[in-house]
């Protein structure tokens, strides 16, 4: 490989490693909106207290339908959470367990080194609670998409009360333009008041959906802050090292000019 070759190599390596890789986009289906997300960019970060009222909004709603089942609940203090708080939220659910000294399975409070309770046993369970439709785990869902966080912000936010003319809704559909096809059978998971704000007041749609699109968004890449800081390290080490090979290269040549 050719010196420009591994320069290009290394590069390309670099900026993978500062933001992330691309995700498969949704056909037929609305561009997402523009969104600013703070964990955006070189320098980006989670917003912590969004990434709380996030997992409330998530607990609080979309628990009762999808899973998160590569996320354990000690990652919740990553988050702010006290180890205190993250062994409550554990404990609101029970896990089997077992065999115990009589052989038997046993059912138990989760504990931090569970990961999270899926609400349905099985996928069977989970069609027939939702009339046949299958709810994604959400653990990697901001990955699965192109511009995946802006995606579900647009998803949550973007039911719309009355289908276009030509769009026949299939019985116990929703129109949401975002979703691939134009139908989804997911109703509209959030609605006003169902958490506080920042400021302590009920929050919109919106601001939920921010939140708890926020929070997805760690839950998908929880390294995120990390893998940027090790980047722009390596990013710092390679021009200062490239100052040293320069400097080194015109000390050692400089009797030849």
């Amino acid at each position: 490989m050719t010196r420009v070759g591994i320069a290009v190599a290394l590069a390309a390596a670099l900026a993978m490693s500062l933001v992330g890789t691309p995700a498969v986009a949704a056909e037929g289906a609305r561009a997402p909106d523009a969104v600013r997300w703070p964990f955006e960019g070189v320098f980006g970060k989670y917003d912590r207290g969004s990434l709380r009222r996030g997992l409330e909004v998530y607990l609080n709603s979309c628990s009762f339908c999808h899973s998160l089942r590569y996320v354990a609940y000690r990652n919740l203090t990553e988050i702010g959470l006290t180890e205190h708080e993250a062994k409550e939220i554990a404990a609101r659910s029970s896990v089997p367990d077992g065999p115990n000294e009589f052989g038997e399975m046993f059912t138990r409070q989760a504990i931090l080194s569970d990961r999270f309770v899926p609400p349905f046993p099985n996928e069977q369970a989970a069609r027939f609670a939702n009339g046949g439709a299958l709810p994604p785990d959400l653990s990697l869902m901001v990955k699965a998409r192109k511009r995946g966080a802006s995606y579900v912000f647009s998803l949550m936010t973007g039911y719309e009360d009355f289908p276009p003319e030509d769009v026949e809704l299939a019985p116990g559909m929703m129109y949401n333009p975002y979703f691939a096809g134009g139908q989804i059978a997911m109703p509209p998971p959030l609605f006003e008041g169902l958490i506080a704000n920042a400021e302590g007041a009920p929050a919109t749609v919106e601001e939920m959906a921010h939140d708890v699109t926020q929070f997805l968004a760690w839950a998908a890449e929880p390294k995120l802050e990390a893998r940027k800081s090790m980047g722009l390290r390596v990013m710092i080490f390679l021009v200062i090292l490239t100052g040293l090979f320069i400097a080194v290269k015109r000390r050692v040549w400089s009797s030849v000019h």
